[in-house]
């Protein structure tokens, strides 16, 4: 398809109906190729990966978000000429996407361990597909321009040899190792969980206070717990070596209570004195400060607890409990042996799994590590030293924080969907081989009884590789070689520490320089009253749904408008409603537009000559604009570039300059024809809003092309038309001054009708005092008269001097006073309360500029142009105070 004329019909319909639009050109763009970058050598390119979405179901207003953020940036840079690449994929979220599957299975009445992993894993991979499939129709639904042919999934056969590549690597430096450490253990989950992974929530818990008998009936030491039954595991009581309360009974023992096992009292540092009784239980292998304390001391360690949270074999007459069950037996075995002292209520923070929400144990395990100190350094490095900006700024000093405070990453999960851990181990010599690809037989004993690693890498492993993996490494690829590193990674600032730190280092471990040069961090969006949405609340807006009721472009209107890096953002039906509204207002304008212009031989070429005031005054405006929004683009302003778009085309263009416009194209006018400036702004506009609203701009612009003359555009499309640029001409401030003295005499009039409630069609009467400016907005008359319904209107060459001796509605505005008589209004006294209370609202305004503009410390460290700026501000306040004291008399 090389002509859009098919797609256009012949007369545009009176309504926008979405439906009928944003399919149409999505399939239009695909079949163009346009989403496909071109690589040119002598260009530097723009690249964007895609942060990929879990497959655990549809997408949610967040990804909205990101999807709106980054097309505006990916389909900007491409309309500017550049390269431009966004990569487009999908995360296999490892637990996420397991616990999801789980949880289906278990409404069919079966699991994971009655499949077996390899139906497990054939199940999960048909959930996968399913999802991959939605997740890009979701995404093609709002509009997003990603080149699709290298979609990737992050257990493609590619990033798996990343991931692969990199653990070989890392293994191989003794950066990745094997030990046994206290890992945080999800019961539910039946995996250990990385600190990120754990949701600390406050909990209203007790501490109990136990006697521990000592071994030779001597007396007692007083311990406090949150978890007693966890004693069942203790091998030591601790003090502190300072502690002059417990100097003798070091090197002593303990009969452990219901146990009644043997455990030394040992003297360590860690332990405060001031804490409790200064005697604290010793559980190396639930709990990371005792795992510590055993290691130093060269204490045993005993774990007391299965995989799924009931108690083992160690837990001697516990064995088979549930862990909560078995703390109510300690405590009630504590209570009738007389050696709980007392129950105290105590609130502290419990870790949870983020995913599942089951409180979590902390249990020493065998598991796979990965050393993040020599990895951190250069990752600090790149943030501190501005090689990678962070967007907000304010995150900087929140990641260097994390980061110089960095612990080693457990990287292995006890699960089966992911990428299984490279490494086997020799069933006859006990060798580990860690390699790329699977081993034929043991290096050492050159055994062929090999077993693999049965569990997965944490998946923010190879998310962590996401930059380069994507565009082919370990191979070295064109794409590899053009695209990397990439320009921005925009995501969100909640997995600043989970992905985007480890996007750093891994990328600057494997590729020896940066992933990216900037990080734009969004914040969340939230419901109208600021609360996160949630299911379980019943808040959650299904973009897909808002889609269906009043289009994409509304939609990402509405999730963009108002939004700032870092921030978090409301969503309300009145944002929606106001994204619908400023689509049909835009399709209003341009049907306009377009009806006005001839069926034939229309002149749309500007002649400068014939520019009127108000041509002059929309094209200043939007070369203003024009230069706004490239800087507010460059400086990831999006929400304020949107919105100043939005002012101009909504206020300027539409309610302003085509209803003056509509003046000259009457029949009667003699004026020169505003077509061509109306075509001309109106097309740069849409434009300008494309990245934005990309497929009613689309429709609008090639609506207007097909009236247009052929030589008009070449382009086929507006999305590979160029991004407007603006001209050398600066503020044509003649056209402006007088423009907007026109809109505020409009304004105040209108105004003066509202409060005093004239109905529509009754009309008022009004004099303007405009000094020199009288006469360029003389001609302006009719216009006047028409948008304020207000005749007779008279002018006057001076400012108003002297006091109005007829009761009137006076309004003094900055370069003209608007008499309306009372006589053609209403109520007279309450327009002199209207005065007095915008009178008391200057006099307080007036006088804190007054000792701001005495303040020695202001006037000393502003800069000039703000102090000169108040001034002004000063002097108008009080030229229009003595204006209005003078009018209310």
């Amino acid at each position: 398809m090389t002509d859009t004329k098919p797609l256009i019909e012949s007369e545009m319909p009176k309504a926008y109906d979405p439906k009928n639009v944003e399919d149409k050109w999505y399939h239009y763009w695909l079949e163009k190729d346009y989403f496909k970058p071109v690589i040119d050598k002598k260009k530097k390119p723009f690249t964007i990966i895609m942060p990929p979405p879990n497959v655990t179901g549809d997408l949610h207003m967040g990804h909205a978000l990101v999807a709106s953020l980054e097309d505006i940036m990916t389909r900007w840079h491409r309309m500017k000429g550049d390269p431009t690449l966004w990569l487009p994929g999908v995360d296999h979220a490892s637990i996420a996407a397991q616990v999801v599957v789980e949880r289906l299975l278990v409404k069919e009445g079966t699991s994971r361990y009655k499949l077996g992993r390899e139906k497990f894993l054939e199940r999960m991979w048909q959930w996968t597909n399913e999802c991959r499939t939605k997740i890009g129709l979701q995404h093609r639904r709002l509009g997003a321009s990603c080149d699709w042919s290298r979609e990737t999934f992050t257990l493609d056969p590619g990033p798996s040899l990343a991931v692969r590549t990199t653990f070989y690597n890392l293994y191989n430096k003794g950066l990745i190792y094997r030990g046994e450490r206290i890992t945080n253990w999800c019961p539910r989950c039946a995996t250990v969980l990385s600190d990120l992974e754990v949701e600390h929530k406050d909990t209203n818990g007790h501490l109990w206070h136990i006697k521990y008998p000592l071994a030779d009936g001597s007396g007692f030491v007083i311990v406090a717990t949150t978890r007693p039954e966890t004693m069942l595991g203790d091998t030591a009581v601790a003090v502190n070596p300072e502690d002059e309360r417990y100097t003798g009974l070091v090197g002593k023992y303990i009969l452990l209570p219901i146990m009644n096992r043997r455990i030394p009292i040992v003297a360590d540092a860690i332990v405060e004195k001031e804490f409790g009784t200064g005697a604290v239980k010793v559980t190396p292998s639930h709990d990371p400060v005792d795992f510590d304390i055993a290691q130093r001391q060269n204490l045993p360690r005993i774990n007391i607890l299965n995989k799924d949270a009931t108690m083992n074999e160690n837990a001697g007459p516990c064995q088979g409990m549930d862990r909560f069950a078995c703390r109510k037996w300690v405590v009630e075995e504590l209570e009738r042996l007389g050696l709980m002292i007392k129950i105290e209520n105590y609130s502290h923070a419990v870790g949870h799994c983020e995913r599942c929400g089951t409180l979590i144990e902390p249990m020493a395990s065998l598991q796979w590590f990965m050393s993040m100190g020599p990895l951190a350094k250069p990752a600090i490095a790149a943030v501190a030293d501005g090689k990678i900006e962070i967007i907000p700024e304010r995150f900087n000093k929140v990641y260097l924080n994390w980061m110089e405070n960095i612990r080693d990453w457990c990287i292995s999960r006890q699960l089966w969907w992911g990428h299984r851990i490279p490494a086997w181990y020799c069933q006859d010599c006990g060798e580990i081989i860690v390699a790329i690809d699977e081993p034929k037989a043991c290096p050492k004993c050159k055994s062929l009884k090999l077993v693999q690693d049965t569990d997965v890498l944490d998946t923010w492993f190879s998310s962590g590789l996401w930059p380069h993996s994507t565009l082919g490494w370990p191979k070295q690829t064109e794409d590899l070689k053009y695209f990397y590193p990439t320009t921005v990674m925009e995501t969100a600032y909640d997995i600043l520490f989970f992905w985007v730190a480890r996007m750093i280092m891994m990328s600057i471990e494997n590729m020896g320089e940066i992933p990216f040069k900037y990080v734009y961090l969004h914040g969340l969006i939230r419901d109208e009253k600021g609360d996160k949405m949630s299911k379980t609340k019943g808040n959650v807006t299904d973009p897909l749904k808002v889609i269906e009721q009043i289009g994409a472009d509304a939609l990402r209107f509405a999730v963009v408008q108002g939004t700032g890096a870092g921030n978090d953002s409301k969503m309300s039906p009145v944002k929606l409603e106001a994204g619908r509204n400023f689509a049909n207002k835009l399709w209003n304008a341009t049907r306009f537009v377009i009806k006005s212009i001839p069926a034939e031989n229309p002149d749309l070429t500007i002649h400068p000559k014939s520019l009127t005031i108000e041509d002059r005054w929309i094209l200043s405006r939007l070369n203003d604009t024009v230069t706004e929004v490239n800087v507010m683009l460059e400086n990831f302003q999006f929400g304020e570039a949107l919105s100043r778009i939005y002012d101009f085309l909504w206020g300027d263009y539409c309610d302003w300059y085509i209803e003056l416009a509509k003046v000259r194209l009457r029949p009667e006018s003699k004026e020169s024809s505003p077509l061509p400036v109306l075509v001309h702004v109106l097309e740069s506009s849409l434009r300008l809003l494309h990245p934005f609203m990309p497929f009613i701009t689309e429709e609008l612009w090639q609506n207007l092309k097909q009236h247009a003359p052929e030589e008009w555009s070449k382009r086929q499309s507006i999305m590979v038309a160029e991004y407007p640029k603006a001209t050398a001409a600066g503020t044509d401030a003649e056209a402006v001054n007088t423009i907007e003295a026109i809109i505020d005499i409009v304004r105040a009039i209108r105004n003066a009708r509202s409060e005093n409630k004239v109905e529509v069609n009754h009309w008022v009467a009004a004099d303007i005092y405009a000094d020199e400016l009288t006469p360029h907005i003389k001609r302006y008359a009719d216009a006047m008269q028409t948008l304020a319904k207000v005749k007779p209107l008279n002018f006057h060459q001076t400012r108003l001097k002297e006091a109005v001796t007829e009761k009137a509605v006076v309004a003094v505005l900055k370069a003209a006073d608007v008499v309306i008589p009372m006589a053609s209004l209403v109520d007279l006294a309450a327009e002199q309360e209207r005065i007095k209370k915008e009178i008391e609202q200057l006099e307080p305004d007036i006088v804190r500029l007054e000792a701001r503009l005495q303040d020695e410390t202001f006037l000393s460290k502003a800069p000039a142009a703000i102090v000169n700026k108040e001034k002004e501000r000063l002097a108008e306040r009080k030229d229009k105070l003595a204006r209005l004291k003078q009018q209310i008399g």
